[in-house]
Formats: C-alpha cells, structure tokens, sequence
C-alpha cells in the first residue's frame, strides 16, 4: 500500500504540476537501496523518474554530486526538475543496457577504454580542495570494514574473527588507503552504474555516495567488479594501462608496483565492505539475490590476501574459517 501511494504521489506531480501527458510508466530498475527508478515515457521523450523516500534517502545530496560531476564534464544524468520535499526526481534517460549487459571478451577492452575516459576526467576535472564532499578518512574506512565483521562473520556465518588479527588486518588496509593520492570517488564505478549511451559513453550513474579519496579506488571498483570477473592477466594488463594513463596526467609519481599494491588492497577493502552489504541486504531487507555475488568477491579476498606476507595470518582465518563455511575452496 505505501508503495502504492509513492506511486499515485508521483503520477501527480508529474502530471498535475508538471503538467506532463504521460503515455506509460514502468519500473525501470531498483538497487541496493530504498530508491526506484520508473521510465516515464511522454509524447515528447522518455525520462526516468527517482523515487527517493525522504525518510531514508537523500535526494539533495544527489543533486549536489550531479551538479559537481557535471561541471567536471562527466556525462551524467540531466535533472529536469525535481521535488525535494516528495523525494522525486525527473532525470535524463540514459537508455537500458549497462556495462554488464553488453561486455564480453571482444568489446570489454573498448567498453573500458571509455570508462577510462570517464574515470580520467573525473579525477582529473574535480578540484578536491573545493569540492563540497565528505573525506573517505580512518572514520569512514573503519565503519566500512566493520559491515564485513558485523553483517558477514558475527551474523551470516555465525562465527567469530580474533579481535587482535582483525585489528592487524584492518590497519593494514586503511595506512593503504590513507597513504594515497586523493581524488573525487564515485564510490561505486562498476559495470552496473556505467550504461551504454550512443553519444559521449557511458552514461555514469548511482553517484550520490561520491567522496575526496583514494585515487586507486574507482578503477580497482571497475576491474575487481563484484559482478563481473576477468582474468587477473587482463585486469593487471587494464589495471597498467590506467597506472600510466595516471602518470601521463600527472595524478601520481608512482611505480608500477606501488600501485598495484594500493589497488590490490583498497580492493580488499571495498570487497570486505561489499560481502558485508550483500549480507545486510540479505538479512535485514530481504533482497537475497545479493548472496550469489559473495563467493566471486570472496575469492578476490582470498586471492590477495595471499599475495602479501603481512596478510597471511587473515589469508589462513579466510581460508580455515570463512570459506569452508561457505562450502568454498580457496
């Protein structure tokens, strides 16, 4: 019945006050949190409408990240007009096909070309100093890595992590993460929030979590997709190719191997964090198709952790602990 009513509320502002003939309206996709999104189609074009409820979302701070990320030149969506007080926004439609729709061994390295454009523009156009948004700091990566601890091991597994070993664990990724370059993070730049749009692709969206952070985040979030996995000689082959796209524009000073140490940890991180979420969503708001995404970015964990020596006491717990409760092989 409340869905019901967001539904009748939105039809009426967009017809009544702003008086749009609407031939049909259709879901057109929901995520991970309580927004919806509807294609509206009028005599005219078509639009997507957010329906963002107030009491859990925010829809100002998505207008504050589009106006930002605009300005600094990445396609994102127009908003026509929007209702704050309603939670309603009417937006550019950037189509149906995502990246994870389309990519396949012969279009990916093109596809990701483009989302390198993106990325490159992104970091490049956005001034940290000024920009009006949050600090991925201790804080932040600290709430993040306990979402794994919290949601994952003590509720959905039922089992226990030793604090000290899990103290060591997280200090090692957030001196990582901290020890970077800062820069504008999308926050969840994967191929599930890049669509395939005709003119100056991708259409970038699902933006509003937007912070000043690491600069090895986004393309670690694009290449380590927790819905998507390559070959890890083609993701050190893409993750090289971005490294020097990187250096060319001044960003970073870096070796090579330096940066693929920032990647390969702040990934841990946001994987850590992301097989918490799909925990969460699981057990505290039903969506269980989540959980079939856990055993890929679980075997991203697995595969890192041990490949450094300072992770191996987490890379043995993984393997004894976690996984065999999973029913995985590391």
């Amino acid at each position: 019945m409340i869905e019901d009513l967001r539904i009748l509320a939105m039809r009426d502002w967009l017809e009544n006050d702003l008086l749009l003939t609407i031939l049909s309206c259709v879901p057109a996709s929901s995520d991970a949190s309580f927004r919806r999104y509807f294609r509206v189609t009028t005599p005219e074009q078509q639009f997507i409408v957010m329906d963002a409820p107030p009491a859990q979302e925010n829809v100002e701070a998505f207008i504050k990240v589009a106006t930002l990320l605009s300005g600094s030149q990445v396609n994102v969506p127009t908003i026509f007009q929007h209702n704050i007080t309603d939670g309603f926004l009417l937006l550019q439609d950037f189509g149906t096909q995502c990246f994870l729709d389309k990519l396949s061994t012969d279009n990916a390295t093109a596809l990701y070309q483009t989302a390198f454009d993106s990325l490159i523009t992104l970091q490049t156009n956005t001034v940290t100093e000024t920009a009006p948004l949050p600090r991925y700091d201790n804080a932040l990566l600290t709430r993040e890595l306990a979402i794994f601890k919290d949601w994952y091991i003590d509720q959905l597994l039922d089992s226990k992590i030793p604090d000290a070993l899990w103290q060591n664990t997280q200090n090692i990724l957030i001196t990582s993460a901290l020890e970077q370059p800062s820069v504008c993070v999308h926050r969840d730049f994967h191929s599930r929030n890049l669509m395939v749009t005709t003119e100056n692709c991708p259409g970038v969206i699902d933006f509003q979590d937007a912070v000043i952070g690491p600069i090895s985040y986004d393309i670690v979030s694009l290449l380590r997709d927790c819905y998507i996995a390559w070959p890890e000689q083609q993701v050190d082959a893409w993750m090289t190719l971005y490294h020097q796209r990187l250096v060319d524009a001044t960003l970073i000073t870096c070796t090579i191997a330096q940066f693929k140490r920032w990647f390969d940890l702040m990934g841990m991180q946001r994987h850590l964090k992301a097989i918490g979420i799909f925990s969460r969503l699981h057990l505290r708001d039903g969506k269980s198709g989540y959980l079939n995404d856990i055993p890929r970015t679980l075997h991203y964990v697995s595969r890192i952790s041990a490949s450094y020596p300072e992770l191996s006491e987490f890379s043995n717990y993984l393997n004894t602990q976690l996984m065999f409760k999973q029913g995985l092989s590391a």
